[in-house]
């Protein structure tokens, strides 16, 4: 396999990438690697090429090496800056159980190969989630990272929801990550003291992300640890909504030092975010509390407080579990409106009364998030 060396010059086309992949043969067959159906979408965004390779399951270890000389034959390729390719494919039978690492009679973790540990740099990591999409998680995620600056810490967010990346619009961000050195590692940009990385940045807004499980994986992996993060006291995770690949692979490879649950306060959410709570407790991430958004909402003509989605169902929620509640915060015109224009609440009115809620939120969070920061290590995760 060769291609040209330089990536001087204009980005290839797809069509163009293709091309070149149609001069590779999968291993063991006569076909090249397109025309035998294997080559997922290929998505092309300032220099950086994204695809997956569709495998058998009992094949993917054996095609590693194969995938590893694509991804390096394409980042070869004139006008390419960088390559990510993963390898996709169906299990037929198992599936990922996270199980808790056996305990030694001293007290020490035994019979288990420790994930990967630390971003270099950064001390505290803090997944936002929730168990459905619409809760306002994201606005949550980035006021909050807003407020941990304002209360003197230095962020950085990570917006790991591939399929609805929020951040751009949410931070006003139009421009795109330049790369470092050899152009594997993306410097994040900036936006009000917060440095962001999200795939927003590489991908059309309308972008339809036609991506399967590995292909998330290996996106989250190459933002987390192919991004010139600094020095950071906390990088807060948007995570995308559910129970699923982000979510495992954050707990697989990432020790979080807790997640922060956002839920409304009406029954159907409730239900949602017992579930992405049991899921981190099953992978041994602590929950470091439950925010209710959309709390309630108050009319600005009268003055009379409404509680559209019910109220107090997330505080009654954290008691019964026995988690903290961190606050709640209201259904307000302001917060929707910044939020679209791309000057969040907590930087357009600093000292508004939404502000300090999520000031309040932040200090608490900084605060559990540093007892038990440093001192967690990400599960294992086996096939059963």
């Amino acid at each position: 396999m060769s291609a040209a060396s330089s990536s001087q010059g204009p980005a290839p086309s797809k069509e163009q990438v293709l091309e070149a992949l149609r001069n590779i043969k999968a291993p063991e067959q006569n076909t090249n690697i397109v025309d035998q159906g294997i080559v997922s979408e290929i998505f092309i965004a300032d220099g950086k090429v994204m695809f997956s390779l569709a495998v058998p399951a009992n094949d993917a270890k054996s095609f590693e090496p194969f995938r590893a000389k694509i991804e390096d034959f394409v980042s070869q390729m004139n006008g390419v800056k960088s390559a990510m390719v993963a390898l996709t494919a169906d299990k037929k039978s198992g599936s990922a159980v996270p199980t808790r690492k056996p305990q030694s009679k001293g007290g020490s973790k035994s019979g288990a190969v420790k994930s990967k540990t630390n971003i270099p740099g950064v001390k505290s990591i803090i997944a936002v989630a929730s168990g459905k999409g619409g809760v306002g998680k994201s606005t949550t995620s980035v006021n909050l990272a807003l407020a941990m600056v304002a209360n003197g810490l230095r962020v950085g967010i990570l917006d790991a929801d591939i399929y609805g990346p929020s951040m751009p619009r949410l931070l006003g961000i139009t421009d795109k990550p330049e790369t470092i050195g050899d152009g594997k590692i993306l410097r994040p940009l900036e936006a009000f003291g917060v440095k962001v990385m999200s795939i927003g940045f590489l991908v059309a807004e309308d972008s339809a992300m036609i991506w399967r499980g590995p292909m998330v994986i290996s996106a989250l992996t190459q933002m987390l640890r192919q991004v010139a993060w600094g020095e950071l006291d906390a990088l807060i995770v948007d995570m995308p909504p559910g129970t699923g690949d982000a979510q495992l692979t954050m707990a697989q490879q990432v020790p979080l030092a807790g997640t922060v649950i956002v839920s409304t306060p009406q029954d159907l959410a409730l239900i949602d975010a017992r579930k992405g709570i049991n899921m981190f407790n099953r992978v041994e991430v602590p929950i470091l509390g439950i925010v209710e958004n959309m709390s309630f909402f108050v009319c600005p003509k009268c003055g009379e407080q409404h509680d559209i989605f019910g109220n107090g169902g997330a505080e009654k929620e954290a008691i019964k579990i026995g988690v903290p509640f961190l606050g709640a915060v209201p259904l307000h015109m302001d917060i929707r409106e910044t939020s679209d224009a791309g000057t969040p609440i907590v930087i357009k009115e600093p000292d508004g009364e939404h502000a300090k809620i999520y000031r309040e939120i932040a200090k608490q969070v900084w605060q559990k998030s540093e007892e038990v920061s440093g001192s967690l290590e990400g599960p294992s995760i086996v096939f059963e």
